[in-house]
């Protein structure tokens, strides 16, 4: 039976909560549906509509899809809005996923992961309209220094300085760079120009190595200040 819209976003309030309140669930790791079998199961289950078989699914790829949804998002928050628009998503069409490799669990990441990034270029979409100006200054000179420092910058920190790049700049970065789009995709998807997705990717580069190298450099100073 087709479950309603209002069903469907019922299911996540208990959900985000139990998730997002802690992180000592059991089924906090891939590593707890190593067996395949009960990897299928689960999928069957939650397909269903089985609670506690999706209140599963969603806590062991909590951490993978809100990594996607932060390179997309402004604020953490933003980010937990997008991913959870994408798990409804995913749970509305499970039903239609089928693996087509012998590891299932590889399938499916692969499957998650496009409806996550689809979902936050909705997000990018709906926003951009109130978010046309950079949150950057366009005067701030636009040189790069020593690109070797960057390379002793964490992940997390490079995430932190991406969600500080303007809508645009973060939507082409995070398309091109890190998620495979060509420019070709990224304009389609964008409703923009190649030239400006381009544009777009040439600037966020530069911006991004200015602010990770400038807060490598900050770090540095307050090490030294001790």
């Amino acid at each position: 039976m087709e479950k309603s819209g209002n069903e469907n976003k019922a299911l996540l309030i208990p959900i985000q909560e139990a998730s997002v309140s802690g992180s000592s669930s059991i089924y906090d790791k891939l590593s707890d549906l190593l067996v395949e079998k009960e990897f299928l199961v689960l999928l069957k289950e939650s397909s269903a509509g089985k609670r506690t078989s999706q209140k599963k699914l969603y806590t062991v790829f909590y951490d993978f899809a809100i990594a996607i949804c932060l390179r997309y998002a402004n604020t953490h928050d933003d980010a937990i809005e997008i991913m959870n628009d994408g798990f409804l998503k995913m749970f509305t069409k499970l039903d239609t996923f089928k693996p087509i490799h012998e590891d299932a669990i590889v399938d499916f990441k692969a499957w998650l992961k496009k409806i996550m990034i689809y979902t936050a270029i909705d997000h990018c979409r709906k926003h951009s309209k109130h978010q046309n100006h950079s949150m950057i200054d366009e005067s701030m000179p636009l040189v790069v220094k020593d690109e070797s420092q960057l390379e002793k910058i964490s992940y997390k920190e490079i995430v932190a300085c991406i969600q500080k790049l303007s809508p645009a700049y973060r939507a082409a970065f995070s398309l091109y760079v890190i998620d495979g789009f060509s420019h070709d995709e990224i304009a389609k998807q964008l409703g923009i120009a190649v030239g400006t997705s381009k544009s777009n990717l040439a600037k966020a580069r530069i911006h991004l190595q200015n602010m990770l190298i400038a807060r490598k450099n900050f770090n540095e100073y307050e090490q030294r200040a001790v």
